[in-house]
């Protein structure tokens, strides 16, 4: 049996390193999780320790797991993509000599068994060659690593998850963080810890460097080809399903690895639904179709929305408040700026929509502005679509480098309190803009935000259109 698991770890190595000849050139460099790892070492305060745990794996259906997705913080600070993973950074040195260490990192043992069923692993050896790490251990090496937390004047880690199944090895995820619960004599949350992970991290992740920008682009422009695909294949027959193909379709098709959120592809009413995502709705028909749909390419997510009509023309109804969600994103645009307090955006959004609604006669006084612009107008954009940074408070300013989304909106449901010639109607732009010193980059600029434009590119022919499949 000891010959047949050799024999089985050899072929896995040696598969392993002949897979790696075919994978993507453009993931982020070990030196970029190096480089963020000092930063964040560099906001910690003296004689500290973070503790970054990865993500549980989730139950799809019985015995089946949903793909599994990296805690995005660990991915940033890493590059590890395996479950069952602890990160340890160091304020300062441990130990002396050549045996210091500032960090360890914690992984997945190598198990030739395993890797055979549910794919390769990097283990130890990989952790030190692939992702830079020069202390790195089988997560099964926590239990017995000589380690005093109580030493540290503070343990910095993000909250502890209380939903995570267990195996009986006691180093899966649920054995590392009971390990770190005993060894750290934790029992209950420190809100003091847990709010300086989250400023730390917010002020990280808010800011993007070179390398980040680069695969946004990548995700953006892509999410726009998609975008477009659909502008050129949509018929009024076409159904919300089909629409929803074409854009992960495009997706794959330049190599993303699928979608930073569920998609939002809702006709008519359901476009008036802000996160509708049943997308099941078998024609179009004449009606407006909303799409927010945004790709995430290694780790970094889209978010663009695009709302077009499925005949090809905008009714003037449909125009009237596709044009006044437009004058308001161009409005906003203005101030994308560093120094910006980002609450303005949205101040700026329901200043310009409650003016319009106004004027169309849909509301009767501006402060009705919130029946049909319910949500905020801007969120941070990178590794989780509504990614960290700081929100509110006097830090919440327009920086350099930040990437946001600008997404003003109107949702006029039926039954609503204005004339039945509106109702249905659900519009919204969404772009992901770049800020920069004194003005601002927008990166899905190649998807058309001009009716006009839309109404030109929805009149070419699509490929996706010549589609003759079996019938069933």
């Amino acid at each position: 049996m000891k010959r047949i698991i050799l024999s089985l770890l050899f072929l896995l190595l040696f598969n392993y390193n002949h897979a790696q000849e075919n994978l993507p050139t453009d993931y982020l460099s070990k030196e970029f999780h190096k480089g963020r790892r000092e930063a964040f070492r560099s906001l910690m305060p003296a004689n500290s320790v973070a503790v970054i745990f990865s993500y549980p794996e989730r139950k799809f259906s019985r015995d089946i797991n949903y793909n599994f997705h990296q805690n995005p913080d660990l991915y940033y600070l890493s590059g590890y993509k395996e479950p069952d993973a602890v990160l340890l950074l160091f304020k300062e040195p441990q130990g002396t000599g050549e045996t210091a260490y500032n960090e360890i990192l914690f992984v997945r043992e190598r198990n030739a068994a395993h890797e055979m069923w549910t794919g390769r692993r990097l283990g130890t050896d990989g952790a030190k060659s692939k992702l830079g790490f020069a202390t790195v251990y089988n997560g099964k090496d926590f239990k017995d690593f000589p380690i005093d937390f109580k030493k540290f004047d503070k343990i910095i880690y993000d909250k502890i998850p209380t939903d995570i199944g267990k195996d009986t090895s006691g180093f899966d995820l649920f054995g590392l963080l009971q390990t770190f619960k005993t060894k750290a004599a934790i029992t209950n949350d420190d809100t003091a810890s847990l709010l300086l992970f989250e400023n730390i991290t917010a002020t990280l992740r808010e800011i993007k460097t070179p390398e980040e920008i680069d695969l946004m682009r990548k995700s953006v422009k892509l999410s726009c080809i998609a975008h477009n695909e659909v502008m050129k294949a949509i018929n009024t027959d076409m159904s919300e399903n089909e629409a929803d193909g074409i854009h992960a379709y495009i997706h794959r098709k330049y190599g993303a690895e699928g979608e930073g959120y569920p998609p939002i592809v809702g006709a008519g009413a359901n476009g008036c639904i802000l996160h509708y995502g049943e997308n099941n709705s078998t024609k179009i028909d004449n009606q407006l179709l909303l799409m927010d749909v945004g790709s995430e390419y290694h780790g970094y997510s889209a978010d663009v929305t695009r709302t077009i009509p499925a005949n090809g023309k905008f009714t003037e109804e449909q125009k009237a408040i596709y044009q006044l969600v437009y004058d308001a994103q161009e409005e906003i645009f203005k101030i994308c700026k560093e120094g910006t307090p980002l609450a303005d955006l949205n101040i700026k959004a329901r200043e310009v929509l409650a003016k319009g609604l106004l004027k169309l006669g849909i509301i009767k006084d501006l402060k009705e502005v919130s029946i049909y612009y319910p949500h905020g107008c801007s969120h941070f954009l990178g590794l989780d679509v509504h990614d960290k940074g700081n929100y509110s408070g006097p830090k919440s300013l327009l920086k350099e480098n930040m990437i946001i989304t600008v997404e003003p909106g109107i949702y006029i449901p039926a039954n609503s309190k204005c004339d039945k010639k509106w109702w249905n109607i659900g519009v919204r732009i969404e772009d992901d803009i770049l800020i920069k010193k004194d003005s601002y980059e927008n990166l899905s600029v190649d998807s058309p935000r001009k009716w006009q434009d839309i109404e030109k590119l929805a009149s070419q022919k699509s490929k996706f259109n010549e589609f003759n499949l079996p019938k069933i």
